[in-house]
């Protein structure tokens, strides 16, 4: 196996194993990619969402609001980013956290990255969910 492909293979279960949700959308907003954290809280697998679109399968989704961020990132190639703090969520999972059980669902910050062709068009966004719970729970007292 030459080194290249290991180092592939490699970061493919690092994506799929991180900490946090990665989503790639191309620009119908059709689900290309969805890790092993999208799955355990969405209680979706992988191949239960490719190719379908972001706002039909999660209907609760801000639609108008994410196609702003989206739109941006498409049109200026650059990153957008919403915490908690400006909305609690993009996909309304629940908080699974011991600790801050209390909370009523999972807080999340959001990045959003262009991805470009190998012309340098955007073509698809990766879209990075971070658990914030702790935090929010922490700032409300």
């Amino acid at each position: 196996m030459t080194m290249e492909i290991r180092e592939f293979h490699w970061l493919m279960n690092i994506v799929q194993n991180l900490d946090v949700g990665l989503v790639v959308l191309d620009k119908e907003y059709k689900v290309q990619v969805w890790n092993g954290f999208m799955e355990s809280h969405s209680g979706r697998l992988a191949g239960e969402v490719r190719d379908g679109v972001l706002f039909e399968l999660f209907p609760d989704v801000d639609r108008a609001w994410f196609e702003r961020k989206a739109n941006m990132v498409f049109k200026l190639n650059n990153r957008a980013f919403s915490t908690w703090e400006q909305k609690p969520y993009l996909l309304r999972f629940s908080n699974y956290r011991p600790i801050t059980g209390s909370a009523p669902h999972m807080f999340q910050n959001l990045t959003l990255v262009p991805l470009a062709d190998f012309g340098g068009q955007v073509t698809h966004i990766a879209v990075m969910i971070y658990d914030a719970t702790d935090e929010a729970m922490l700032m409300s007292g």
